[in-house]
């Protein structure tokens, strides 16, 4: 077996981002609306995005700790700071109605990437 399928956080890694690819079609296109619809279940359809965006939120917060966990554990445990960071995007593009939806989907994900580089440099600078 190669070494990167037992490396700690790649389970969760893949599972976040496929939880947040997931998350991420339904949010920005109408394929559930479409599959509601279909099924006869149109009546939930004004209640979807209470449910995926805070989903989408928790995946990518699920793809931040698998970062962490691939870097060996580097540092404090990140699991509150993220706990709080899914609950405050999700919350706050809630109390903003969905007004800027995309914009904070994309802060979102952003945070997510500029996280994984710090972890990346961080253990790169610790092992030289």
């Amino acid at each position: 077996m190669n070494d990167t399928a037992q490396q700690p956080g790649n389970k969760l890694l893949r599972q976040g981002v496929i939880g947040s690819l997931i998350a991420a079609v339904c949010c920005f296109t109408p394929l559930l609306v479409v599959m509601f619809v279909g099924a006869g279940l149109s009546s939930l359809i004004g209640g979807l995005d209470y449910v995926l965006f805070p989903i989408l939120f928790a995946s990518l917060g699920l793809v931040a700790y698998a970062l962490y966990l691939r870097t060996g554990n580097f540092g404090t445990s990140p699991k509150p700071v993220i706990a709080i960071l899914v609950l405050a995007f999700s919350v706050g593009l809630i109390w903003l109605e969905f007004k800027y939806a995309l914009r904070i989907s994309l802060a979102a994900a952003a945070l997510v990437t500029v996280y994984g580089f710090y972890l990346r440099s961080a253990t790169t600078r610790t092992a030289s």
